[in-house]
C-alpha cells in the first residue's frame, strides 16, 4: 500500500513539473506563431532547388 502513496506522489509531482514546462512555453513565446511552420515546409523544396542550381551553375 505504501508504494501506491509513493506512486501517487510521484506522478502528481510529474503533472506540475509539465504544467510547468508549458507555462514557460507559453511565456518564452512557443505558442505565438501557429502559422508560418505548417506554412514553411511548401516552400522548403524552392528554397533547396534555388541553392542547388546555383552550386551547380557556379
Amino acid at each position: 500500500m505504501n508504494i501506491l502513496y509513493f506512486l501517487i506522489g510521484c506522478s502528481i509531482l510529474m503533472a506540475i513539473i509539465f504544467l510547468l514546462a508549458f507555462f514557460w512555453a507559453l511565456n518564452a513565446g512557443q505558442h505565438d506563431d501557429v502559422h508560418t511552420p505548417g506554412v514553411r515546409i511548401l516552400f522548403d523544396d524552392d528554397l533547396n532547388k534555388k541553392s542547388e542550381e546555383d552550386h551547380f551553375s557556379n
